[in-house]
C-alpha cells in the first residue's frame, strides 16, 4: 500500500513540478551533521540557502553546534529532541553510514509527520535496505532523493539541499536560467552546469540521482516534473550503465541525454556506482539506442557530426554537451539564457614543448590564469627548482628501483643497462641532475671532481692512509677520508652557488651557456666574497682547464671577470650552478640540490682520490697525472681508472671500466649501501635539511658495504684466476688463445663434483656455491640467461671484443648440465660478467707480478664503491629533498627478540 500521490504513475510520487524540489520553504533536518563530509558541506549549502537547516542529528553530541557564515546549527543527540525544543521541519538529509542509513530514513519518517522529502547522500546502501526505505517511503507519502547522491539545488531559488552540488561556492556554478540537469554522477551535475553557463545556458534545478541499485527519484519522475515545470525550457540527461529508468522516461520538452560507459561492457563485475553494471540489455549502447528512438536521430552528435533534432540530441562526451543543447535549441527556435562566458577551448595555464617544433593543433598558447589561480601560478613560476612532497621514505626511493621480474635496477629512470653505455662522469650528471647532461657537462665534471682528487698534504689523504695501513678495508678507508669533509669544508662554495642562483634567476637566465649573456647587468652587491686581492693558484689552474678543454659559461664568464682574482670556492660554484641550471630551471632537480653540488663534488674527489695510496697524491701530479693534464686532458673516467689499478688505460680498459661503473649504480633502495646512506639521513633529518651531514651520509654507505656486499667480486675473480692459474693465457683479449675452455670447464667441474661428494660424506650441507653461476630469479628453464649477462654480451660483440673469462664461463654452465651436476644449464649472471671485464683488466700486471692477490682484492672491492657512490649520492638527495625526520625506523611491533 502507498499513499495517493500524482495520478501519473502507479506509485506514490508527491513532486508535480521541479520548482518543488528545493524551496526557500523548506526546513532541513540532516542526520550525522557533525560526520566528516556533512561538516564540510552543510555550512555552505545552509548559507547559500538562507539558513535552511533547523537543526542536525549526532548521538552522542547533543548540545554541540556546527558554526557557519550565518550562525550556528544546533545539534540533538536524535531528531526527537530536536523536534521537541519546537523545531519544524519538511526535508531530511541522510548521511549516515551505509548500515544506518534504513533506520535513519525510518526514524525521520517515524517521529515527523510533517516530513515530506529525504535526500540521502549516503552510497552502497545494501538493496535489502534499499527495499526497505522505498517502502516505508511509499508507505508514509514521502519522495526519496538517491541514495549515492549530491541532493538537489535551484537556480532560481538559491537553495541547496543535500550534498556539494555546485561546490564551495555554488552561486558561482548555478546561474539562473532555463536547463535542467539529472545526472547519474554527482560530480559531473556540477561540471555540466559549469560548462552550460561558460557557453550561456543557466539553470533551473540541478538533481545528483545517485546511481545505487535502487534510484528513488529517477528519470520517469524528473521528465514528469521538468514538463510541469515552466522555468524549464529544455534538459540534459547523464547516464551511466544499469537500470531501465531512462527506457520509461517520456519527455515532451528538448533533452541532451549523454551516456556514458561503453567500457564497462566489457567488465564481468560492477564498478564505481554500484548499479552501473553492463553486459546486460540495460548497458550504455542499449540505453544510447533508447534516447535515439526517442529523439529520432541516426548517430551520436559530435562537434564534427553534429547530428540531433528538435527532440534531442546524444553524446557521449561531457564536453560536447554545450554545443548540442545549443543545435537543438536552435531547432527550437530558442537562444542561449545569456553571452557565454567562455569557451570549452583548452586554456593551458602552463605550457613546455620541451623545444620540439610541434604542429600548430598541437602547440597551444599558454593563457593567463583566472583569480584567485593567476598568483598561484605567478608564485610557482618564480619559485626556484622543485619542491618534492615529503613522505616517509623506509624502504622508498624517488630515485631508483628494481624490477623484480628482470632484476635490472633504473636510476632516475634509466636503466643500469643503459648506464653501463655512458661515461662515469656521465653517470655522475645522471645521479645528482637526473640526466645524463652533454659534452660540457661532463667537462664541467672532469674539472670540479679533478680538482679535489689530489690530497697531497690534507688531513683527508692522512686519515685515509692511516686506515689503510691498519689494516682496514677499502670501504674503512675512504670512510675515515670522508669523515674529514664535513659541512665547513665547503660552506664557502655552498654560499656562492646559493647567491648566483638568486643573481642569476632574478636576471632570467635562460640558458647557461649563453653566449650573448649581459654578465655586467647582474647585481654586484655583495659579491666581494668571492674575490681575492691576491691570485688563488687552485682557482687559476681551474679556470685554465676549463679553457683547455673549450668550455665556458654565463657563471664561469662572471666569475673569471669579477672585480677581483677568483677564489677556487667562486669558481668551483660557477661550474655547478652551471651544471644544474638547465635541470634546476625544467624543475627536475631542487635548489637544495644545486646548492649541495660543491660538496658532492668535493665529496666524489676525495674518495676517489683516498682511494690511491699516498705515494701516489704529489704536489703537482695525482697517478702520474699532472695538474694541467688532469684539469685540462684527463676525463674523470681515465682518473678513477688509474686511482684504481695504477696504470693508465687503454681504450678497451676504459670501455671495461665504464661499463661496470654503469651496471654498478644502483640496486635500488633495498640495497644495504642504500639502506645505511637513507638511514644516516633520517638520522640527521630532512625536514631540517642544513643539519644533514652529505659526508656522514656517505659514510653510512660506506659502513653499510662489505666484504659479503662489495667485496665479494673478488670471488670470482679468484676463481678465474685459479681456473686459469696453468693455462698459459697471455692475452684474454685474443680470441685466438689457444686454451681449450671446454677441457677447463670439465676439469673445474670435476673437482666441484668431487668437493660436493666429499661435504655430502662428512654430513655436511654446508656446501659453497660456484660464483657467478645460477641465479634465484632465473632459473628452472632448460637454458637460463640473466638478461643483465646477455646485454653486456651483447655489447661486447658489437666491438668485436672478446673476453676469454666470460667465454669460460658460458662453457662452464654447460659443462655443469653435461656432467649431471645441474639439472638445467644455469644462467651466467651480471657477478661473473663483472669478475670477467675486471680480470681481464688486469690479468697481465697480475702474470707480470705487479699486483698481489691483496691487490686483486681491493681492486675488486673499490671498483663496486665508485660507481655505488654515486647511486647513493642519489639516494641521499631523494632523501634529503622528499623524507621525514628517522622515517627509516623499524616499529617495535616488527621487531622480534631471538632468544
Amino acid at each position: 500500500m502507498h499513499k495517493q500521490g500524482n495520478s501519473h504513475f502507479k506509485y506514490f510520487v508527491g513532486i508535480q513540478s521541479l520548482a518543488d524540489i528545493a524551496t526557500r520553504e523548506d526546513r532541513v533536518c540532516v542526520l550525522n551533521i557533525l560526520g566528516g563530509e556533512s561538516s564540510d558541506v552543510t555550512p555552505v549549502s545552509h548559507a547559500f540557502s538562507g539558513a535552511n537547516v533547523v537543526f542536525g542529528t549526532a548521538p552522542g553530541k547533543g548540545g554541540q553546534v556546527l558554526p557557519t557564515p550565518v550562525g550556528d546549527i544546533p545539534v540533538f543527540n536524535n531528531v526527537r529532541e530536536g523536534l521537541e525544543t519546537g523545531h519544524r521541519f519538511n526535508c531530511g538529509v541522510v548521511y549516515l553510514p551505509p548500515s544506518a542509513a534504513r533506520d535513519g530514513v525510518a526514524e525521520l519518517i517515524r517521529v515527523n509527520p510533517e516530513l515530506r522529502k529525504i535526500f540521502i547522500v549516503t552510497e552502497k546502501i545494501a538493496v535489502h535496505d534499499a527495499r526497505e526505505i522505498r517502502a516505508m517511503g511509499q508507505q508514509a507519502g514521502i519522495d526519496i532523493f538517491g541514495a549515492n547522491g549530491l541532493g538537489v539545488a535551484d537556480s532560481w531559488q538559491r537553495v541547496r539541499i543535500g550534498g556539494a552540488l555546485g561546490g564551495d561556492d555554488p552561486g558561482a556554478t548555478l546561474r539562473q536560467g532555463s536547463i535542467a540537469i539529472f545526472s547519474n554522477s554527482g560530480g559531473f551535475s556540477t561540471t555540466i552546469a559549469q560548462y552550460l553557463r561558460m557557453s550561456g545556458w543557466g539553470t533551473s534545478t540541478v538533481i545528483s540521482s545517485g546511481k545505487d541499485v535502487y534510484i528513488h527519484y529517477a528519470a520517469p519522475e524528473f521528465a514528469f516534473a521538468l514538463a510541469n515545470d515552466a522555468r524549464s525550457k529544455a534538459a540534459v540527461l547523464y547516464c551511466e550503465p544499469g537500470g531501465y529508468y531512462e527506457a520509461d522516461a517520456h519527455f515532451n520538452k528538448p533533452v541532451v541525454a549523454c551516456v556514458v560507459g561503453r567500457w564497462k561492457s566489457r567488465l564481468t563485475r560492477a564498478v564505481g556506482h554500484a548499479g552501473a553494471m553492463a553486459g546486460g540489455a540495460d548497458d550504455a549502447l542499449a540505453k544510447e539506442r533508447w534516447f535515439k528512438e526517442k529523439f529520432g536521430v541516426e548517430r551520436l552528435f559530435t562537434p564534427d557530426d553534429p547530428c540531433c533534432s528538435a527532440k534531442g540530441a546524444v553524446v557521449t562526451n561531457i564536453a560536447h554537451i554545450p554545443a548540442a543543447l545549443t543545435a537543438v535549441m536552435r531547432a527550437n527556435a530558442t537562444m542561449p539564457d545569456f553571452e557565454p562566458e567562455g569557451s570549452l577551448a583548452l586554456k593551458p595555464w602552463f605550457g613546455s614543448d620541451q623545444g620540439l617544433d610541434l604542429p600548430g593543433d598541437l602547440a597551444l598558447a599558454v593563457v593567463g590564469a583566472v583569480a584567485p589561480y593567476d598568483e598561484q601560478v605567478a608564485r610557482v613560476n618564480d619559485q626556484i627548482g622543485a619542491i618534492p612532497p615529503r613522505q616517509p621514505l623506509k624502504d622508498a626511493s624517488g630515485a631508483s628501483q628494481m624490477d623484480a621480474k628482470t632484476q635490472v635496477s633504473s636510476l632516475h629512470g634509466v636503466s643500469m643497462l643503459e648506464a653501463a653505455t655512458h661515461s662515469f662522469e656521465a653517470n655522475v650528471c645522471l645521479a645528482l641532475l637526473h640526466e645524463f647532461g652533454g659534452a660540457n657537462d661532463e667537462k664541467l665534471i672532469d674539472v670540479a671532481v679533478g680538482a679535489a682528487v689530489n690530497l697531497y698534504g690534507t688531513p683527508e689523504l692522512a686519515a685515509a692512509q692511516a686506515a689503510r695501513e691498519a689494516g682496514n678495508a677499502p670501504n674503512a678507508v675512504l670512510a675515515a677520508a670522508a669523515a674529514i669533509v664535513g659541512p665547513n669544508r665547503q660552506r664557502a662554495a655552498r654560499e656562492a652557488a646559493r647567491l648566483m642562483i638568486d643573481r642569476f634567476a632574478a636576471a632570467k637566465l635562460a640558458d647557461a651557456f649563453d653566449r650573448d649573456f649581459d654578465v655586467d647587468a647582474i647585481d654586484t652587491e655583495g659579491i666581494a666574497v668571492l674575490f681575492s686581492d691576491a691570485p688563488d693558484p687552485k682557482a687559476q689552474a681551474m679556470l685554465a682547464g676549463l679553457a683547455a678543454r673549450g668550455v665556458s659559461s654565463v657563471f664561469v664568464r662572471w666569475v673569471a671577470n669579477g672585480p677581483g682574482h677568483p677564489r677556487s670556492d667562486a669558481v668551483l660554484a660557477a661550474i655547478t650552478t652551471t651544471l644544474a641550471w638547465g635541470p634546476l630551471m625544467r624543475k627536475r632537480i631542487s635548489r637544495l640540490t644545486a646548492e649541495n653540488l660543491p660538496w658532492w663534488t668535493k665529496l666524489f674527489g676525495t674518495l676517489i682520490g683516498a682511494s690511491a695510496d699516498a705515494s701516489r697524491h704529489q704536489p703537482d701530479s695525482f697517478c702520474e697525472f699532472s695538474t694541467e693534464a688532469l684539469l685540462g686532458e684527463r676525463s674523470l673516467t681515465e682518473v678513477a681508472f688509474a686511482a684504481l689499478l695504477g696504470v693508465k688505460p687503454s681504450a678497451d680498459d676504459l670501455f671495461a671500466f665504464r661499463t661496470l661503473t654503469g651496471l654498478l649504480l644502483t640496486n635500488g633502495p633495498g640495497a644495504m649501501s642504500a639502506q645505511g646512506a637513507k638511514g644516516a639521513v633520517s638520522a640527521d633529518g630532512p625536514e631540517s635539511p642544513e643539519r644533514v651531514q652529505l659526508n656522514k651520509a656517505l659514510m653510512g654507505f660506506l659502513t653499510h658495504s662489505g666484504y659479503t656486499h662489495g667485496g665479494n667480486g673478488y670471488e670470482g675473480i679468484a676463481f678465474l684466476n685459479d681456473a686459469f692459474r696453468d693455462s698459459g693465457l697471455d692475452d684474454p683479449g685474443d680470441a685466438h688463445h689457444g686454451v681449450d675452455l671446454e677441457a677447463l670447464a670439465r676439469r673445474s667441474v670435476e673437482r666441484y663434483a668431487q668437493y660436493k661428494a666429499r661435504q655430502k660424506q662428512a654430513g655436511s650441507l654446508d656446501i659453497a656455491k660456484l660464483p657467478g653461476v645460477n641465479h634465484p630469479v632465473f632459473k628452472d628453464k632448460p637454458v637460463n640467461h640473466d638478461p643483465r649477462e646477455v646485454f653486456i654480451a651483447g655489447l661486447y660483440e658489437a666491438r668485436g671484443e672478446y673476453n676469454v673469462f666470460h667465454a669460460y664461463y658460458r662453457a662452464l654452465v654447460q659443462a655443469l648440465f653435461d656432467a649431471g651436476v645441474s639439472r638445467t644449464v644455469y644462467c651466467v649472471n651480471v657477478d661473473a660478467v663483472i669478475a670477467a671485464l675486471l680480470l681481464k683488466m688486469l690479468w697481465q700486471p697480475l702474470k707480470r707480478g705487479e699486483f698481489s692477490e691483496a691487490d686483486l682484492e681491493t681492486a675488486a672491492f673499490t671498483i663496486f664503491l665508485y660507481p655505488r657512490m654515486l647511486g647513493c649520492a642519489a639516494e641521499i638527495d631523494d632523501h634529503l629533498n622528499r623524507g621525514r625526520n628517522m622515517d627509516t625506523r623499524t616499529p617495535a611491533s616488527q621487531c622480534r627478540f631471538v632468544a
